[in-house]
């Protein structure tokens, strides 16, 4: 009775069990499903033995050769965990489609091998399954919004604060002027405005400083390709006041030929706050009456460029994490710690290099290595 109930049992779960006889033979049990014939040239019935896979079931080929295995190796051990195929499909003598899973048990000294037509369980999963990815793909796309607001802001904010560098510089030069008492009063105003706005940039960079990602939306288009030598020439003007503050001088390499083509593969505003933040990272460290140089290389398919400096240089220790996130010097604050990987970024995502090194004669020598137009795929 037990052995009858168990064979309706199967039937009705949709599942053949076999018994191993010899390698590739096997016997089909009692209560056999209804599926079985749509897939055997010839009419089978119970207790008839086949072969596999010459005569019948071609897909379960290869799940064989590891169900042998797995029946020498476990006779003795009966409580192991059944041997699983894992899903596939296969079509019928109709060429109707069926999803199947194959498992291969060991029942005292039996080896069964047991095949399952997953029919609307296969649906479900597979159902199940895509809803998994589409809401997977829903997080990544909000995700990619929630990076690409993060990089807008601290863009905004970094220009911001870049703009607002100068004007204090400027402030800092009128005050050496010969003013008028009225002209320093409103110098003094404008001067108090500004560290009030210099606060509130910080406090937003704070804030804002988890994450900057890649610039996902660039497209590289070759005929809007920014001159780099003009946008270092115009970091070198606009900086030139907080230099000044400082006493440092700022100018271009004297070996550069301005005669030469200087674009590059890259976006103009973005390639402008490059360069600032190198330069502006290289006043921080220098000493007053040393020069901070920017120079232009070309470099076969590439155009190399380097801003140098005189000042101590940066510490072994601190080299390697230089294009991280929140990576700064000792004893500099101020800074959110996002400019050099800012840097990193956006030259690896134009297709270029950027690294440092130091100066065999002392200092620090920051570099990056852009394509020109046309020498990398669009």
């Amino acid at each position: 009775m037990t052995d009858y109930i168990t064979g309706k049992l199967f039937v009705a779960l949709n599942i053949l069990v076999l018994k191993r006889i010899d390698a590739g033979c096997f016997q089909i049990l009692e209560n056999m499903p209804s599926w079985l014939n749509n897939f055997c040239a010839r009419k089978v019935r119970p207790g008839m033995k086949i072969l596999i896979p010459e005569e019948q079931f071609p897909f379960i080929e290869n799940f064989l050769f590891d169900a042998e295995a797995f029946w020498e190796n476990n006779l003795e051990n009966q409580q192991k965990k059944p041997l699983k195929s894992g899903l596939w499909t296969d079509y019928d003598l109709r060429g109707q489609e069926y999803h199947f899973e194959a498992s291969a048990v060991c029942l005292d000294d039996e080896k069964i091998l047991l095949v399952e037509w997953l029919e609307e369980d296969y649906e479900e999963k597979r159902n199940l399954i895509q809803k998994a990815r589409e809401n997977s793909l829903t997080y990544e796309h909000l995700l990619k919004e929630n990076q690409k607001k993060d990089v807008l802001i601290h863009c905004i904010i970094h220009d911001i604060a870049g703009q607002l560098s100068g004007i204090n510089c400027c402030f800092a030069l009128l005050e050496l002027e010969n003013l008028t008492p009225k002209g320093k009063e409103r110098l003094q105003i404008g001067r108090k405005q500004s560290i009030k706005q210099e606060i509130l940039i910080r406090e937003i960079l704070d804030a804002f400083s988890t994450e900057v990602k890649s610039l996902e939306n660039f497209q590289v288009e070759p005929f809007s390709a920014p001159d780099v030598l003009i946008s270092a020439q115009e970091v070198i003007q606009f900086l030139t006041p907080s230099f000044a503050l400082g006493k440092v001088e700022l100018k271009l390499a004297d070996d550069v030929d301005t005669a030469q083509n200087w674009k590059v593969i890259g976006d103009k505003s973005r390639l402008d706050r490059v360069l600032s933040n190198l330069t502006e990272n290289a006043l921080r460290y220098s000493p007053a009456e040393s020069t901070v140089t920017i120079g232009l290389k070309q470099d076969g398919d590439y155009i190399l460029v380097s801003v140098e400096d005189t000042g101590e240089g940066v510490a072994p220790e601190l080299q390697n994490n230089l294009f991280e996130k929140f990576s700064q010097g000792k004893g500099k604050s101020g800074k959110a710690g996002l400019g050099l990987y800012f840097c990193r970024i956006t030259i690896q995502r134009w297709g270029g290099t950027i690294g440092y090194s130091s100066r065999p004669e002392g200092g620090s020598r920051f570099w990056f290595r852009l394509p020109k137009p046309g020498s990398i795929d669009g």
